[in-house]
């Protein structure tokens, strides 16, 4: 297999399925294996990317891993390493938004946050730590954490972003926050610099990415999320792509967005 071979995690929908619309629509070719919790739905992302572009040289075929499976990433692992042999870049996207399940009722505090740590940070180190054997069969190995905007320490108390305004005064809050979002996508940072530290003589080419606030389905409410701003997803994507082929090779290590590098 000459062409780039991809794996991207949570790639049957969202963000993860337009970094896979943008990779298509490169002028370099690829091999990609989508990365979905539910093989069906993989597969049903997979016969939509075909027709989409049933003629493109880049290939797509699914895997079923979930990122708070151990047991399921180890089979990935397994499955990938028998059909693929290595991979060239890991695009560590699957992850969640899950503090409106704590105000709904349907998750307590401890739950929803170790839920938030279990995804986005936790099951990624592990993921990430299971793969590496694979992506240093690499020549060219490329690593890459999908982090937020809302994660910078830097940019924590800037007026500008809505979400950094104070409630008003009294207990309880009414206005609902994602600080556990917030606090593991921050942890992700910090992850991805370990990663860089750990993988530098390798020649591991290691990255977090912040793509912008998107209009997808992150937080349960796609339509609400464009409506208060969210920009269209291809446009995240088109960034994460320019990261996966080199243009932004200078800020490696560092958090890429689009205006530039994100203060930590």
């Amino acid at each position: 297999m000459n062409n780039p071979i991809v794996l991207i995690t949570g790639a049957n929908t969202g963000l993860g399925l337009e970094i896979i619309r943008a990779l298509f629509r490169s002028f370099e070719c690829y091999t990609i294996i989508l990365g979905s919790r539910s093989i069906t739905n993989a597969n049903l992302a997979i016969e939509q990317l075909q027709v989409e572009y049933p003629n493109s040289e880049t290939k797509v075929s699914p895997v079923q891993v979930d990122v708070e499976d151990d047991e399921s990433m180890q089979r990935a692992f397994d499955y990938v390493t028998k059909n693929f042999g290595r991979i060239d870049m890991l695009i560590n996207n699957a992850g969640g938004q899950f503090d409106q399940y704590m105000y709904s009722g349907s998750l307590t505090m401890r739950e929803m946050w170790n839920k938030s740590w279990n995804v986005n940070t936790t099951g990624t180190q592990i993921l990430t730590h299971t793969f590496v054997p694979l992506l240093l069969k690499s020549s060219s190995p490329r690593l890459l954490f999908i982090t937020s905007g809302t994660s910078t320490l830097a940019e924590s108390k800037n007026p500008a972003l809505p979400i950094n305004h104070p409630p008003e005064k009294g207990w309880p809050k009414t206005r609902p926050s994602i600080s556990a979002y917030r606090a593991s996508k921050t942890g992700m940072n910090m992850m991805m610099c370990e990663w860089a530290r750990v993988l530098q003589a390798d020649g591991v080419k290691t990255f977090c990415v912040s793509p912008g606030f998107l209009a997808t389905g992150l937080g349960g409410d796609q339509e609400r999320n464009r409506q208060m701003g969210a920009i269209d997803p291809a446009i995240g994507a088109e960034l994460i792509r320019e990261v996966a082929e080199g243009s932004r090779d200078q800020d490696e290590g560092v958090i890429v967005r689009r205006d530039g590098i994100q203060p930590w």
